[in-house]
């Protein structure tokens, strides 16, 4: 259960407030500075300019790589010399996610942050607190006078979210370390010890486009106010899918009401969870009518079913004009059928560890451009061999609807270690400062720890971080008491280091 703040008056002076004005300020007001800095994946190198300023600002040993990840060393304060060597390791890039009535510059506009009782979020965007939060938690730790630690360097990593291509690139032999705490986990009071593998789907279904047939009606169905998230974190609680829940839709349309696609789209990265889809189809006019009621039935189921989890859904099917062309009607039931067949969501549960997904695919992005359609998937697990087991079940069905399928961007997963030292420590630091020990847990989740281990095999790693919901989603928010019980955390576990 989190915390709750005391009275009302509290809730009503933060509301009044700035998130850089919060305690504490030293972590607050480098995230602040974080939300200022458009960084997106891919495109975020005015963030990486901003952090080798920012160690070179302080006198601090800063190294930029050849990718462009950051890394910058702080002596240990007097007497903490003989202490293991800790690195500090967030990523410097965001999931670029807006809700579709919001304009927002992603290579230009900073977000735009408002605190909502004990919660900070932003302006119908994702807020950036994954992985921008730990990065500032880092910097405090970088800049602070008075702390107590032994060796600390910190890791700033590009490309986590679209790639993992920082840490896939970082170098042996640049780090000096012992120790690593990644800072990119998302519920305070839970130690994460291992997550999960990936591997990206790229297909494409190509087609030589026809002409709309006589007598055809055109319209526009659009799936939206679906709530998305994580594709690994928010994946076990079976959120909708925009892309498959259009698939279903247009079966049959396609199949029963002889309709013709023009064009499906939906989702725009690959590790959220799609909240939005389009489809523009042509319906006989003799059949238009009854194929709208059979969507609005489907609608209503739809909406029945998924109420509990996806409140918000609508389906909405709107008269449109203006397109001449379409996907030969063949290869539109096929694209329709293999997305229908494709395994999306939650593959398979952990046997070994209660309530971890070990296997998931999530039907990220659905495409139409000129002669073909594209689909883009992120399967996520905690064994190769799964992973790979799913792999197959995915090719199979889009195979089999036509498609060419493409495999990139695999990384295994980080296998626990129940006997590391810094667990242990961490435990003994979070029971002495709040009473009880934290929870320890693997993630479905890709987080750098396992790439990273394969150019560092002595580290001895653990990941950590405050509360933040919806992540890759418009409803991000960070839980702000958290924040505050996070930061003394840290403090003290840097006080508590083992020695050499």
């Amino acid at each position: 259960m989190v915390s709750t703040f005391a009275d009302t008056n509290n809730l009503l002076n933060i509301n009044c407030m700035t998130i850089d004005n919060l305690d504490p300020k030293c972590v607050w007001k480098n995230f602040y500075a974080l939300t200022q800095i458009p960084r997106p994946s891919k495109k975020e190198w005015r963030a990486v300019d901003f952090m080798e300023n920012f160690g070179k600002s302080l006198g601090l040993e800063t190294i930029r790589d050849e990718v462009g990840n950051i890394i910058i060393r702080k002596p240990a304060t007097p007497g903490m010399e003989n202490r293991k060597g800790v690195i500090l390791q967030g990523h410097l890039d965001m999931v670029p996610q807006n809700n579709n009535d919001v304009q927002h510059d992603w290579e230009n506009d900073p977000v735009e942050t408002y605190i909502d009782g004990e919660w900070v979020k932003a302006k119908g965007t994702t807020l950036g607190a994954d992985n921008g939060l730990g990065c500032a938690v880092a910097m405090a730790v970088l800049e602070s006078k008075d702390l107590v630690h032994g060796p600390v360097e910190a890791l700033f990593t590009i490309d986590e979210e679209t790639g993992m291509t920082g840490a896939q690139a970082l170098k042996g032999g640049i780090l000096e370390g012992d120790i690593l705490i990644n800072l990119d986990s998302e519920t305070e009071g839970e130690l994460y010890v291992g997550c999960a593998g990936g591997l990206d789907t790229d297909a494409e279904f190509r087609f030589k486009p026809e002409g709309i047939s006589k007598d055809m009606d055109l319209f526009r169905i659009t799936i939206k106010g679906l709530r998305g998230g994580h594709s690994g974190m928010e994946i076990n609680e079976g959120r909708a899918n925009s892309n498959k829940l259009m698939a279903r839709i247009l079966l049959p349309l396609l199949r029963d009401f002889k309709g013709e696609l023009v064009s499906i789209d939906g989702g725009n990265m690959r590790n959220a969870i799609p909240r939005e889809a389009e489809a523009v189809i042509a319906l006989p006019e003799k059949k238009a009518a009854k194929a709208l009621k059979a969507v609005e039935a489907a609608a209503a189921d739809i909406k029945h079913e998924y109420a509990p989890i996806d409140p918000g859904l609508e389906v909405i099917v709107e008269k449109t004009k203006g397109y001449k062309k379409i996907i030969p009607s063949d290869t539109a039931l096929n694209i329709v059928k293999a997305l229908l067949a494709c395994p999306c969501n939650v593959d398979r549960m952990s046997l070994a560890i209660p309530g971890l997904v070990e296997t998931s695919n999530n039907l990220a992005i659905v495409k139409t451009e000129d002669k073909k359609v594209g689909v883009k998937t992120l399967m996520r697990g905690s064994s190769d061999s799964a992973k790979y087991a799913l792999r197959d079940a995915i090719q199979s069905a889009l195979e089999l609807g036509g498609a060419k399928v493409k495999f990139s961007g695999g990384y295994s997963g980080w296998q626990p270690n129940m006997e590391s030292d810094i667990l242990r420590t961490m435990k003994e630091t979070y029971k002495a400062l709040y009473g009880k020990e934290p929870e320890v847990k693997a993630i479905h989740a890709g987080l750098e720890c396992g790439i990273l281990s394969t150019n560092y095999p002595h580290w001895d790693m653990i990941s950590c971080g405050p509360t933040l919901m919806s992540p890759h989603s418009p409803d991000e928010r960070l839980l702000i008491p958290t924040v505050e019980k996070f930061w003394n955390f840290i403090k003290e576990v840097l006080k508590n280091i083992p020695v050499k």
